[in-house]
């Protein structure tokens, strides 16, 4: 699957039914399939709004530091 997934974030014009041989042969449904591509679809969106507009990634630390506050007040 990642290997799919990476293809269609790459090269998405050149996956093909092909490509979905190998997951299948894997055991994986199509309903799986499918909640990986709106996954990484919804992720690649979202990623590339956040290069567009320059999002600035916070550290590690930061993250750690903001962690307590969201455990106890949510997003809000």
């Amino acid at each position: 699957m990642l290997g799919f997934l990476e293809k269609l974030t790459l090269a998405p014009g050149d996956i093909g039914q092909d490509d979905l041989i190998p997951l299948r042969a894997a055991g994986v449904s199509d309903a799986a399939i499918e909640d990986a591509v709106y996954v990484c679809t919804f992720f690649n969106i979202i990623d590339r709004v956040a290069d567009a507009l320059d999002f600035t990634v916070p550290s590690s630390e930061e993250f750690a530091r903001r962690a307590g506050r969201f455990l106890e007040e949510g997003y809000l």
